[in-house]
């Protein structure tokens, strides 16, 4: 005998809601359109090819994917330690990890020049060993370190949460030493929640501004990213740095929607 599931009855949503959440979505598609009508189709291969558009977009590509194996390296033992830990003072801890999701990136630039610069806390250190990290583009890479870090680290801590810890305590049961539970059992076990964190680390690294310019300047093939570039190019050429914002663009819809999608495969 079988029992047909009951559905449950859905709540009707007041009329009135409609209109700031209409007003809301026109507030964020209309400049997306406003852009689109911009563009000049006629020369956009030739606008986002130019020399300094590729080179940027290439240093863009090379560094926000460097950031984001440092996001990775960095990121997940920080938020296992979060997730699973538990001692005095941790609550303020995490609000230090996040602080940078709030801070403003211009305001990160100059607490990094301050930390890796030429007269910096650790940088006159590294300057005496011969190392000069402050305008290079590894300071690019640190930049969008900064930003990009917290958003691995709060979203894989937030999967590690929802997963609970009930399989890692029966592998641990079994005699499996922690190092073993964390390798076999836990990142697997989130492996969907690090590659969304891992995405949106590298989509910020990507968009990364404010802090990059501020730490690491804005030399043509070495720190120059592409969001400098169309900053750049918005005195000169307005149609290339909206050609270049397009490419930006269209690059963080992919993202949104890989993430979105990873999103709804977990909630079945």
């Amino acid at each position: 005998m079988t029992t047909r599931r009951q559905s449950s009855p859905r709540v009707g949503l007041p009329s009135w809601i409609f209109i700031p959440a209409i007003v809301g979505g026109l507030f964020v598609v209309l400049p997306l359109f406003a852009m689109l009508a911009t563009v000049q189709w006629g020369n956009f291969i030739g606008l986002i090819t130019s020399e300094s558009s590729l080179a940027a977009l290439k240093l863009s590509l090379e560094t926000a994917s460097a950031s984001t194996a440092l996001c990775v390296l960095f990121g997940v033992p920080m938020a296992v330690v979060l997730a699973r830990s538990n001692f005095r003072g941790l609550r303020a801890l995490r609000s230090l990890i996040v602080l940078p999701l709030v801070l403003p990136p211009v305001v990160g630039g100059i607490a990094l020049l301050y930390t890796f610069g030429r007269k910096g806390l650790l940088g006159e250190q590294l300057e005496l060993l011969g190392i000069k990290i402050a305008f290079s583009t590894t300071a690019v890479v640190l930049a969008q370190t900064f930003v990009a870090l917290p958003f691995l680290v709060v979203s894989l801590e937030g999967a590690l949460r929802t997963a609970g810890q009930r399989y890692e305590a029966v592998a641990a049961t079994l005699g499996a030493r922690p190092t073993t539970v964390l390798r076999r059992v836990t990142l697997p076990l989130v492996l969907p929640g690090l590659a969304s964190g891992a995405v949106l680390a590298f989509a910020r690294a990507l968009g990364e501004f404010g802090a990059t310019l501020t730490f690491a300047g804005s030399l043509q093939g070495v720190t120059r990213t592409l969001p400098l570039e169309i900053y750049l190019q918005r005195e000169s050429d307005p149609d290339a740095a909206v050609a270049l914002s397009l490419v930006l663009i269209v690059v963080a819809v992919v993202i949104v929607v890989a993430v979105r999608g990873r999103g709804s495969e977990g909630a079945l």
